[in-house]
């Protein structure tokens, strides 16, 4: 929806037959097509209309917290103000947890179902499938969750739809008591719903009516259990009215955003001009120089959304991880080059909450210990920084290294000796920062004697142990700084020490995973193309690396290549205004 345009407006562009239909609905359209206005009006009417009971809610499902805060936005203009309590905004995992929270006991009694923190979760199940690869840590995965939900009741955050679906199948009263709450239901990003996901939708169909909201060119999670089958399942199982927004574009509308990322699927963009998206290709040069083309095509692209927006915004939108984290590191420092000035750019970062999360809880339990427990505080730590060197890296193997170093320091926990003078490092590291942080006198003030805790991993000889509190200084990208002082200020306050700080730190991470509000993004934001799907920006620089860090990995493989067109899709309509794309001038996108 535009700014200047009313939703009685939309509601007349084209939505009237839509806003009529009664019955399972399919509704297919690009980003920016009206999919979740349309959505919203619908469920506006119905709500309005009455029939309902005081208890009775339109359910709106989506897959991120970003996604589910846009549509909340949303919702304040279009739902009126007496239906607003009348609607539901969340995520899939948040409601498949509810209905596993309330009910699991039905499934599993002894022990009972517990959520097994994501975080801690990565960390072990990286350290379960290490030295494994492909299909065998695959089944390595399953097997152990399996193990872990069946003897110690620890569910992970990937098995919820699975165990939801599983409830529903197998007590009607709990499907019907669900479908009774929610007699209409919009299934947002339907392309992206995996297996487990799409069996949960089809219990709840059988009382509830289904309004999925899809758009086939954005299926860009396959590697999650996203099939192309889906929509097809759809409509053959359920037969329901479908409708086509796919020439409505409110997002970009007046610029060639969209039909330069629909060209992208058929590789006609290379034959064709456009207005509104630019391609830099910037001659190879050392790294900081490269990116530093990229800074000032952000630079460029901040000053322009400024002057259209007073809440303006930028996404800078790489490829991999990795990048991100140069790219943030490129942006947050002051740099002279030829005889310019690049000054820090203040910007947001899309992090994953594995290591900022494990580090965090890291520092929690150093936070607690004294001059009593230093001992045993220093073998925690060994621990921990085991389960961070795996568990941070979100799931992807351990490398050779990696593998040798932990069961090194595995050895030593087991056997209490050390062979190696790097893992020695590491030992002497840790009983140093246990040793110094128990002699520390804090003084109350969560922020300062957390800061300290951090100075003093900070200092470590070892590049390992330091990661911990380079990885702890992201969490205020996690948006978790003013929260954790908070929590650690309870505690100071009741014991005057900071004894349960792990468990606040944990119970902190655990509730952002079922947080539906999440702020829009403001300024420049910096996070990978799969983490921009579902926002929106003014202005979007998209930027490939030389070598590595590419849109396209492997130019030899179709599957490879069509995905990236679908990835290089998204990225590009997250626009409302213009896109930038940097790529090189000896090793161009193949896509471009």
């Amino acid at each position: 929806m535009t700014s200047n345009q009313s939703a009685a407006e939309i509601e007349l562009d084209g939505l009237t037959d839509f806003l009529a239909t009664e019955g399972h609905t399919l509704v297919l359209g690009g980003p920016g097509s009206g999919k979740t206005t349309g959505a919203l009006i619908k469920a506006n009417r119905e709500i309005l209309q009455g029939g309902w009971n005081s208890s009775q809610q339109v359910l709106f499902l989506s897959f991120a917290r970003s996604t589910v805060a846009r549509v909340a936005e949303a919702a304040a203009e279009i739902i009126e103000k007496k239906a607003r309590s009348r609607i539901e905004l969340t995520t899939y995992h948040s409601f498949a947890w509810r209905l596993i929270r309330s009910h699991g006991y039905l499934l599993q009694s002894e022990p009972a179902i517990r959520l097994f923190p994501p975080h801690d979760a990565a960390a072990h199940l990286a350290e379960a499938t290490r030295d494994m690869s492909g299909d065998e840590a695959m089944q390595e995965k399953e097997n152990e969750s399996q193990r872990l939900l069946v003897e110690e009741g620890l569910l992970i955050f990937d098995y919820f739809a699975e165990l939801a679906a599983e409830l529903l199948e197998k007590s009607n009263r709990i499907r019907r008591i669900v479908s009774r709450r929610f007699p209409l239901i919009f299934l947002d990003e339907f392309q992206d719903t995996n297996k487990d996901e799409y069996r949960l939708i089809r219990c709840l169909a059988r009382d509830s009516t289904m309004i999925a909201l899809a758009d086939p060119e954005q299926r860009i999670y396959e590697f999650r259990g996203a099939d192309p089958k889906r929509i097809g399942e759809f409509i053959k199982e359920f037969n329901p009215k479908s409708f086509d927004f796919a020439e409505r574009n409110h997002r970009s509308g007046g610029t060639d955003i969209l039909k330069f990322a629909n060209d992208l699927l058929t590789g006609a963009n290379t034959d064709n001009n456009y207005k509104d998206v630019q391609v830099v290709y910037y001659p190879t040069r050392r790294a900081e120089e490269q990116h530093l083309r990229m800074k000032a095509a952000v630079i460029k692209a901040k000053n322009r959304a400024k002057k259209n927006n007073e809440n303006w915004s930028v996404g800078v939108l790489v490829p991999t991880k990795k990048m991100m984290l140069a790219v943030s590191d490129i942006l947050l420092a002051e740099q002279r080059y030829d005889s310019r000035r690049f000054y820090s750019i203040n910007h947001e970062v899309g992090v994953d909450a594995e290591g900022p999360a494990l580090a965090g809880v890291a520092i929690g339990r150093l936070m607690e210990c004294n001059e009593e427990t230093f001992e045993q505080a220093t073998r925690i730590l060994l621990k921990d920084l085991c389960g961070h060197i795996v568990g941070r890296k979100g799931g992807r193997p351990a490398s050779q290294a990696e593998s040798k170093l932990i069961d090194g320091l595995q050895s030593f926990l087991e056997e209490g000796r050390v062979r190696g003078a790097k893992r020695q490092r590491i030992v002497n590291d840790c009983s140093r920062i246990a040793k110094q942080v128990a002699k520390t006198e804090f003084k109350g003030d969560p922020y300062a004697d957390w800061i300290r805790v951090r100075d003093i991993i900070e200092e470590a000889e070892s590049d390992e142990v330091q990661s911990i509190a380079r990885d702890a200084k992201y969490l205020k990208f996690l948006r978790k700084g003013a929260q954790l002082r908070l929590r650690l200020a309870g505690l100071w306050k009741a014991n005057g020490s900071y004894q349960g700080a792990t468990e606040a730190i944990q119970n902190a991470f655990v509730q952002e995973h079922f947080v539906s509000k999440s702020q829009e993004p403001r300024g420049v934001n910096v996070m990978t193309i799969h983490k921009s799907k579902g926002k929106e920006f003014d202005e979007v620089v998209i930027y490939e690396g030389l070598y590595s860090d590419r849109i396209v990995r492997q130019s030899d493989d179709e599957n490879v290549i069509a995905q990236a067109r679908l990835s290089l899709r998204v990225a590009v309509s997250r626009a409302r205004q213009k896109v930038t794309i940097l790529t090189s001038q000896q090793n161009s996108c193949d896509l471009l």
